[in-house]
């Protein structure tokens, strides 16, 4: 009968989920692709990642839609990019809090996959691109790549990951 009852003990034991990595409001992250490590804002409001771009322009390949850019960061270089276009996102835009209509303007953003290293954790994330040269941080991680990231925010931390390592 005690290998009955210590089976069922074992049964009645939560099922814990791995604990996520806690992270700063603010993180460098390394873009493979792009050859570069961006300061990062972790916001947890904002439901995708926006990496800072100008020049966005979309044409096809064999079939297929593909955006062409510029980053759009200090000290960049003129460099031009090609990536395959996922999808095209429609982004609610912030309406001044005077603003009298009723509902927010749409824009229309190229996503790409995109390859990101976060301390020693590499994920592909969705990003779509937008001129972010306006803002201090060139690159805006969302919450749906905090989740790939399994990520927490401790929005009192900055730069608790250190430079990337994968």
């Amino acid at each position: 009968m005690k290998p009955l009852l210590a089976l069922l003990s074992l049964l009645a034991l939560p099922v814990m989920a791995a604990e996520p990595t806690l992270y700063g409001r603010y993180e460098n992250i390394k873009l493979p692709e792009i050859g570069q490590t961006l300061k990062a804002k972790m916001d947890t409001g904002a439901w995708t990642a926006s990496l800072s771009a100008k020049d966005i322009e979309m044409f096809k390949r064999d079939g297929n839609e593909w955006v062409r850019f510029r980053l759009a960061t200090e000290g960049a270089s003129d460099k031009l990019y090609e990536h395959e276009v996922s999808r095209i996102s429609k982004i609610k835009n912030r309406a001044e809090e005077d603003d009298e209509e009723e509902s927010p303007a749409l824009s229309h953003r190229p996503v790409i996959d995109l390859e990101m290293c976060l301390g020693d954790v590499k994920r592909t994330v969705e990003v779509n691109l937008v001129d972010r040269s306006n803002f201090r941080y060139p690159l805006l991680i969302g919450s749906k790549a905090l989740r790939k990231f399994k990520a927490a925010v401790d929005p009192r931390e900055k730069f608790t990951a250190g430079n990337p390592g994968c």
